[in-house]
């Protein structure tokens, strides 16, 4: 094996706010968003190649605050970029392999969309596409094949020396501190 890819995320009240959500429903999306890559990890290190690469997907919501993105899916997303750089240590020296995640910016998906929808309104997706578009520093669409070809460069030999990194692909929103679009910025773009 030379690739594995995680791309599992299960929150089951990611439309709560974190003062809303059960135990239960916190412990579960660490359990399927986190501990999976650390299982997945453990199961198929051994039997992948030397240079081999793993690579997981996680979101912004890791590590700023995105309202609508609840349930404790934030904290399982920072989880998993701890667990990546950990892992990335570990699995490094003991099977010779390198670990990587990558921050997607806002894409329409079959898992974006069912994070919350108020009847009459946009998705949570829709709302992010649109904040994203103003306020990122590259004001432009974001396609999963720019997702694709960014995992393409980590799982390639030309990455053989990346491990542990969480890589953006989100034009530059992750950079950003202050919204181009909120009325305090009116006119200063």
């Amino acid at each position: 094996i030379d690739i594995l890819v995680h791309s599992l995320a299960n929150g089951p009240e990611v439309t709560k706010p974190l003062l809303e959500t059960s135990r239960k429903g916190y412990l579960a999306a660490a359990s399927a968003s986190a501990y999976s890559y650390v299982s997945l990890v453990q199961k198929f290190g051994p039997l992948m190649n030397e240079g081999g690469s793993a690579l997981s997907l996680t979101y912004i919501a890791s590590e700023k605050v995105i309202p609508g993105y609840g349930g404790g899916m934030s904290s399982a997303k920072a989880q998993l970029e701890s667990d990546t750089r950990t892992l990335a240590f570990e699995a490094g020296r003991k099977h010779g392999i390198r670990i990587n995640t990558i921050s997607a910016g806002p894409l329409k998906s079959r898992a974006a969309s069912a994070i919350g929808k108020e009847p009459g309104q946009k998705t949570f997706i829709e709302y992010a596409i649109d904040y994203s578009k103003a306020n990122a520093p590259l004001a432009q669409d974001l396609y999963s094949d720019d997702v694709g070809n960014s995992a393409l460069f980590l799982c390639s030999p030309m990455a053989r020396t990346v491990t542990g990194v969480t890589l953006y692909v989100d034009n530059g929103l992750h950079a950003m501190g202050m919204a181009l679009d909120s009325q305090s910025m009116a006119g200063r773009d």
